[in-house]
């Protein structure tokens, strides 16, 4: 492929990516968030740099959606602090996807991060990164299951009863 059609071709990628994320806004008004177009544009490049940065590639519009849609009922989001939370967030996963050595589905770091975050952390992103996160990376390193997917198990016997 010549380097004007890669380029034309990662422009429209990126361009749908800022369109989903967009889209997002008709679920997350419910919780009083909403992401503008730049804001949109800006995560798109935020998660491009990410992967970059840890070395990842990926196809099809990335988790982004996945974590506005998991984190949007977060007590500790508001709209005044939505957006560089998100950046923030996007950068944790794609360096912790790589620490777990992919040992976790993207749905179940997500999870964990949004239930660490929420519960243990109480909307420290400091907390989630340098102790949480870290703690787990290094336990499924060495071939252990952390206590915190007990916890995340529970919680999802707990969602199935009802």
């Amino acid at each position: 492929m010549s380097f004007e059609m890669e380029s034309l071709y990662l422009g429209l990628i990126q361009k749908q990516a800022v369109l989903d994320l967009e889209k997002c806004n008709d679920f997350t008004v419910q919780f009083g968030l909403t992401l503008s177009h730049h804001d949109a544009v800006e995560l798109v490049e935020t998660r491009t740099l990410a992967l970059k940065m840890n070395g990842r590639i990926e196809f099809g519009g990335g988790v982004i959606e996945k974590i506005i849609k998991v984190f949007c009922n977060s007590p500790y989001l508001s709209q005044h602090n939505y957006v560089e939370i998100l950046h923030d967030l996007t950068e944790i996963f794609y360096y912790y996807k790589n620490e777990t050595l992919d040992l976790m589905s993207d749905e179940d770091l997500i999870r964990f991060m949004k239930y660490s975050f929420d519960n243990i952390c109480q909307g420290s992103l400091e907390l989630l990164s340098g102790r949480e996160l870290y703690n787990l990376a290094r336990n499924l390193r060495f071939g252990n299951t952390p206590e915190y997917l007990n916890n995340l198990a529970d919680e999802e016997d707990e969602e199935d009863e009802y």
